[in-house]
């Protein structure tokens, strides 16, 4: 067992204003339905190094109709068709709606694409009308994700330990 601290955050009303990041040449955002193969290779690549594996605890059966389910909205970024990473939201069409997974493949952090995700992401996710957004980051995270978050318009509104599996 691992204890982190685990930070939860909320945006209480949709992007306003400028995006968060200019359109980049070759980057592409949009909502897929990945197969399962394809969700778990993304998956890995993006969480790997920040220790991700709550969907490869999953039964794949489950994690099936998870990604099936059409409360379940994964936006993936391409460069030059290249997945480069995904936002992952869950109970999309609820009044309080989950940013479960956000990341990018390490090969292309630093390069400005993150806030081009997240924001094309939000705006997309906003667009069902929710009453709020809310994720939770911890201390595995990367270290940016709280700034990252809180330009997008996220605020903590909880800080706790908590108990993982190791």
């Amino acid at each position: 067992m691992v204890d982190l601290l685990v930070t939860y955050m909320e945006m209480t009303e949709p992007p306003s204003g400028e995006p968060l990041a200019a359109p980049i040449p070759g980057a592409v955002v949009k909502r897929e339905l990945p197969d399962l193969p394809s969700y778990v290779s993304l998956y890995r690549a993006v969480g790997g190094p920040v220790q991700w594996d709550q969907r490869l605890r999953m039964p794949e059966a489950e994690l099936e109709t998870l990604l099936a389910s059409t409360s379940t909205h994964v936006h993936v970024l391409r460069v030059d068709g290249e997945a480069a990473g995904f936002c992952e939201f869950n109970d999309v069409g609820q009044p309080a709606v989950e940013l479960v997974h956000f990341g990018l493949v390490p090969a292309f952090q630093r390069r400005r694409l993150g806030p081009l995700l997240l924001d094309r992401a939000l705006r997309a996710a906003w667009s069902h009308q929710p009453e709020r957004l809310w994720l939770h980051t911890d201390t595995y995270d990367h270290p940016a994700a709280q700034s990252v978050y809180g330009r997008a318009g996220f605020k903590a509104y909880e800080q706790r330990m908590e108990t993982f599996p190791d």
